[in-house]
């Protein structure tokens, strides 16, 4: 579902995520140039040429209201990228007194990735965690979904590590990263199970961090 979701910029203590803007392709060419050695099942654009076109496709799925891209700010660099996508408002039925709302009830994290040196760090942490909140508190959505290349163990232990709930695989999914065909692992987080998991996320990064996040 197409969805004008207005701007949308997410502060926390060390992150900063922020609309994508075209300006940004050599920041996201720099960053994914530290070193690739993670990338294999991962699709992170290489060199300024397909960094450009990277950051048109997903400029061009904002504007069709199909995805928001953000570009991450880690300690004040640019560090990835990471978007919302495949918006769902749920169609009520009638007389449940559950009015149509603007916003999405389920949504997407993807798109994500990130420079060598923000890996392994409270980068990815933090931003997931402002993700989660703005889609559970701001938006109330029902559910956030992730998926990833079912053979990429450390992407689906990082998104483990969030709470996220092992869904199962959807089998020959889409092309992978790799040239192969790519199956899919989906995660899950409902509603009821964010407050236990906003606490393990300030946790994780720290009480410090909850201080500095945006009020729901």
């Amino acid at each position: 579902m197409a969805m004008n979701l207005g701007e949308i910029v997410l502060h926390g203590t060390e992150v900063v995520l922020r609309p994508l803007e075209r300006e940004d392709a050599a920041g996201l060419t720099a960053a994914a140039g530290e070193s690739r050695a993670s990338y294999g099942l991962s699709p992170v654009p290489k060199g300024l040429e397909e960094t450009t076109a990277y950051v048109e496709r997903a400029l061009r799925g904002k504007a069709t209201g199909q995805r928001y891209p953000f570009t991450i700010i880690w300690r004040d660099r640019v560090v990835g990228t990471t978007s919302y996508a495949d918006f769902v408002a749920w169609e009520w039925p009638a007389g449940c007194n559950r009015p149509q709302r603007p916003c999405p009830d389920t949504v997407e994290i993807g798109y994500t990735w990130l420079a060598a040196s923000a890996q392994r760090t409270s980068c990815n942490t933090e931003a997931k965690l402002l993700l989660f909140q703005h889609a559970f508190e701001v938006w109330q959505a029902q559910s956030v979904y992730l998926k990833t290349d079912q053979r990429n163990q450390r992407s689906r232990s990082a998104i483990e590590r969030l709470g996220c709930q092992f869904e199962g695989i959807r089998r020959a999914h889409m092309p992978g990263a790799d040239g192969e065909v790519r199956d899919s692992a989906y995660y899950s987080m409902v509603a009821e199970e964010w407050p236990a998991a906003r606490e393990r996320l300030i946790r994780m990064l720290g009480r410090g961090a909850e201080k500095h996040l945006p009020s729901g």
